[in-house]
């Protein structure tokens, strides 16, 4: 009797474990997914996603001033000296934009103000990278010297002036910083004349570095006559001390 009930039970175990292995057969097993299909489940989802639909495109102004200062917006860095002064109403001129090029207005004619410190700030602006600063410094610079009395003010301030531009050319790397450098020294050279090669000894040994590039060899070839048609015989000596492969437009 014990032998039946015992054969029983293991028939119904065997019946039990034969249909669970039946349903365990019928159904197949999944697959891992491949690494191509994750990334591509990935990738739809977060195309789908809200913040992946936005793209954000350049505005039309952008190209009309790409470097303009925001004055409303967070600052990385402290503002530059120039700046400084700029925003605190220290340079007394304004910029007037107008519809084909801007222009500045002074608070009082430019044959009024003094050159000190007025002429060495615009001088040091010479160096900024953003727009108005770009603009006011380098026009600044210019209508400045161009006074009836701009030599007997200007000549003084040389000794101050010298390092200054001769900073634009050895510690920035800026291209658009060096040419506007460049012109505030034939600029300068047209006004002081001779005067100035009492320090043309210190500025040109910046411009001789960037004289090896190509790009620069004709505008300070150029430069470097504006100089010696203004300074004399005097600064052809220092120019060919300095630079030996320059060519005097005597020749």
């Amino acid at each position: 009797m014990q032998k039946s009930e015992c054969h029983g039970d293991t028939q119904l175990r065997n019946r039990v474990t034969g249909n669970d292995d039946q349903r365990t057969s019928s159904n197949p097993q999944r697959k891992p997914r491949t690494t191509f299909q994750q990334s591509k489940s990935s990738s739809s989802s977060s195309a789908s996603s809200p913040d992946a639909a936005i793209k954000v495109h350049p505005r039309p102004s952008d190209k009309l001033n790409p470097k303009t200062i925001n004055p409303f917006g967070e600052q990385s860095r402290a503002p530059s000296a120039f700046a400084a002064v700029y925003s605190k109403g220290g340079i007394p001129c304004r910029l007037v934009h107008g519809s084909v090029k801007h222009r500045l207005q002074w608070d009082s004619p430019p044959e009024n103000l003094s050159f000190d410190p007025l002429l060495i700030t615009l001088a040091e602006g010479l160096r900024e990278t953003k727009h108005p600063y770009t603009f006011v410094s380098k026009e600044g610079f210019r209508e400045l010297l161009l006074v009836r009395d701009a030599p007997e003010k200007a000549v003084p301030l040389l000794p101050r002036l010298s390092p200054v531009l001769k900073a634009l050319w050895y510690a920035h790397s800026d291209d658009e910083v060096f040419e506007r450098g460049l012109n505030a020294l034939v600029q300068l050279s047209v006004v002081v004349g001779p005067s100035l090669n009492d320090h043309l000894k210190h500025l040109l040994t910046s411009l001789f570095k960037r004289l090896r590039d190509k790009r620069f060899k004709e505008p300070i070839t150029n430069a470097l006559q504006k100089l010696e048609q203004h300074g004399g015989s005097g600064s052809l000596i220092i120019i060919k001390a300095k630079i030996p492969t320059y060519c005097s437009i005597c020749c």
